[in-house]
C-alpha cells in the first residue's frame, strides 16, 4: 500500500487524506446498505452536498468546489466503496454541471444540483441504452435505463456534434426496472415525449469532455468497489481460522488475495491517470470488468459466508454487475473505435437539421 489505509492508488497529499477521512467517517456513521427508498436516498444526497463533496470537482464559477481530478477522484472512489449507486449519481451531477453551468437558462437547476435537491440523468446519444429522435420541435424516444438516485430526474442527452439536449422531468414517463444490485439508484426506463418548451437545446458543448468525465468517474467508482471487496476478503481471511490457523496461512489463499488487490490497484491507478478518449475507455472497461472479477473472487474467499448479507460480499458483486450495465462501456466502445481509426462521429439525431 501507499501509506493510506484502504487506498490502492497513487500517494495522497494531506488535503486528499483529510477528505478521505471525512468521507470515511460519514459513511461509517450511516447504514452501509441502502434501498430504493426515495426519501432516504434524497436525505443521503443532501447530506453529502452539505459536506461540499457532491459536486466538489465542478467549476467555482458555476458554484462548485473547483477541485482537481485527484481530489475529486477521492470522492468517487470512497463512494464506490460504500454506495456505488451514489458514486455514479455524483459523477452524473458533475457532468451535468460541466454542461449546464455556463448557461444562464439553467442557473436554478445547477444551484439545486449543488444542494443535492435536484438530479440529472446524463446519457450518451451513442449509448446502446438510448434511442431518441428529433422531428422539428418534437423529441421522442426511449432510454432503456437511467440510474440517477432520484425518482424524477431531468434527462441530459449528450449528442455527437457539440450538441446536447435537456429534457424536463414532466416530459419523461419513468418505469421502475429490476436490476441485479445498485440499491439507491432508483433505476428507471424512460419514455421521452417532449414537445416545444419541454426540452432545451444546448449548442457549443464540449461533449468529449463531458463523456470523459462520465467514463473516468465511473471507472473510479468501480475501482473503489473493487478495493473494498478485496479488503473485506483480506479481513475475513485473516480472522477466519481453519486447521488451527488463519486462512491467510494457506499459500493459495494469499495468492488469491494478492490477485484481488492487484486488480483493484491497477483499476484505481488507471482511472486516475487516463487521458484521452481511448485511454479513458480502457480504464473504464478494466475497472468495470475488474470490479466484477474481484467481487466474485472476494465472495469465494468468504466461502459459504459470502452469501450472507451481513458480510456484504454478495452485495458488492451484484453492485459491480449493475454498475457496468449503467456505465455501458460496450456502447462507449463503439464511438471510441471510430475515433481510434480516424472516422468522424456518427451524425447526431439531436440537431435541428437532423430532421
Amino acid at each position: 500500500m501507499t501509506g493510506q489505509p484502504g487506498w490502492w492508488g497513487p500517494a495522497l497529499d494531506e488535503d486528499q487524506r483529510d477528505l478521505q477521512r471525512m468521507i470515511d467517517a460519514f459513511t461509517e456513521a450511516h447504514e452501509p446498505v441502502i434501498y430504493d427508498d426515495a426519501d432516504a436516498v434524497a436525505g443521503l444526497v443532501a447530506e453529502l452536498a452539505s459536506l461540499g463533496v457532491w459536486t466538489l470537482g465542478t467549476a467555482e464559477q458555476s458554484g462548485g468546489g473547483g477541485a482537481d481530478k485527484p481530489m475529486t477522484s477521492v470522492v468517487f472512489e470512497r463512494l464506490g466503496r460504500s454506495w456505488p449507486s451514489l458514486g455514479w449519481a455524483s459523477v452524473q451531477a458533475h457532468a451535468a454541471v460541466d454542461v449546464l453551468g455556463g448557461d444562464e437558462r439553467f442557473t436554478d437547476l445547477v444551484g439545486r444540483l449543488h444542494e443535492g435537491t435536484a438530479a440529472v440523468a446524463v446519457v450518451d446519444e451513442s449509448s446502446t441504452h438510448v434511442r431518441i429522435m428529433r422531428d422539428g420541435d418534437e423529441l421522442t424516444g426511449t432510454v432503456d435505463r437511467v440510474d440517477a438516485a432520484a425518482e424524477r430526474p431531468h434527462l441530459l442527452v449528450l449528442g455527437t456534434e457539440g450538441t446536447a439536449v435537456l429534457v424536463d422531468p414532466e416530459a419523461l414517463t419513468p418505469t421502475p426496472l429490476r436490476r441485479t444490485g445498485f440499491g439507491g439508484a432508483l433505476t428507471r426506463a424512460l419514455e421521452v415525449d417532449a414537445g416545444a418548451g419541454a426540452w432545451q437545446e444546448i449548442t457549443g458543448v464540449d461533449v468529449t469532455a463531458a463523456r470523459t468525465r462520465l467514463r473516468s468517474g465511473a471507472a473510479t467508482v468501480a475501482a473503489g468497489l473493487a478495493g473494498a471487496a478485496a479488503e473485506a476478503a483480506h479481513a475475513y481471511a485473516a480472522d477466519r481460522k481453519q486447521f488451527g490457523d488463519a486462512l491467510t496461512a494457506i499459500p493459495t489463499v494469499r495468492l488469491s488475495l494478492l490477485a484481488q488487490t492487484t486488480r483493484a490497484a491497477v483499476a484505481v491507478t488507471a482511472a486516475l491517470g487516463a487521458q484521452g478518449e481511448v485511454q479513458v475507455l480502457a480504464a473504464l472497461r478494466e475497472a468495470c470488468d475488474g470490479a466484477i472479477d474481484v467481487a466474485a473472487s472476494a465472495l469465494q474467499s468468504h466461502g459459504g459466508y459470502g452469501y450472507l448479507t451481513e458480510y456484504s460480499a454478495e452485495r458488492r458483486l451484484r453492485d459491480a454487475v449493475s454498475l457496468r450495465a449503467a456505465a455501458d462501456p460496450g456502447g462507449a466502445a463503439l464511438a471510441s473505435a471510430r475515433a481510434l481509426v480516424g472516422f468522424p462521429p456518427v451524425p447526431s439525431a439531436l440537431r435541428k437539421d437532423a430532421s
